[in-house]
């Protein structure tokens, strides 16, 4: 065998090796990111749906980016539902958890969980004083709108209103409008019986 035979074999080898390595360390890092998102998940359900001590998915669209998941308590009863959804920012999307009571009046809160808009500015959103305080026990019966200018405390909002954050009109408004579209998508759902329950599916 040449040297340059050689060479090429033992560069070959090389290649081939490190290319496993590198598949099987992308193959483990997805998955370990896989598995902090679900925990994620479960601790923004418990965030915004209280009481809750078991989740069940009821729904989930890939295509629309929504996910709908039942809250239930330590007895088995639904206490409210947890909605997953995406909105776009003014840099990226802007992943949320929302919570609602089982009637889908009231918004328990939100949660932001993942974002990549402008710090200091739209990144704001994750902030609870600045944010999401003001999504808090909202009325959510009708349509939410945004307050234009922000106040300064949620008392000064009228029971469907947000608060927006200064200098980040796209971000809350993007956040807003998402929410106002996928409770009616929510409300639709439920209406022809798409978002029963394990134990109502078996009566």
């Amino acid at each position: 065998m040449t040297l340059s035979s050689r060479m090429i074999l033992v560069l070959t080898s090389i290649g081939l090796l490190s290319g496993g390595f590198l598949s099987s360390v992308g193959l483990l890092t997805k998955e370990k990111i896989a598995l902090n998102k679900q925990k994620e998940v479960k601790k923004a359900i418990i965030e915004v749906t209280p009481g809750t001590r078991l989740s069940q998915k009821l729904y989930e669209d890939e295509e629309e980016k929504l996910t709908i998941y039942a809250g239930f308590d330590e007895d088995g009863i639904l206490v409210g539902y947890a909605i997953q959804t995406s909105a776009v920012g003014f840099q990226d999307e802007i992943s949320f958890m929302l919570g609602t009571n089982t009637a889908l009046t009231k918004i328990n809160s939100l949660a932001i969980l993942d974002q990549k808009e402008t710090p200091g500015l739209g990144a704001k959103i994750t902030d609870r004083e600045s944010f999401l305080k003001y999504w808090e026990n909202k009325d959510c019966s009708g349509s939410l709108s945004l307050r234009k200018p922000s106040v300064s405390s949620p008392e000064e909002l009228s029971a469907s209103e947000i608060n927006t954050i200064t200098g980040a009109t796209i971000s809350s408004e993007a956040v807003l409008d998402t929410v106002n579209s996928s409770l009616v998508k929510v409300r639709i759902l439920k209406e022809e019986g798409k978002l029963k329950t394990e134990k109502e599916n078996a009566r």
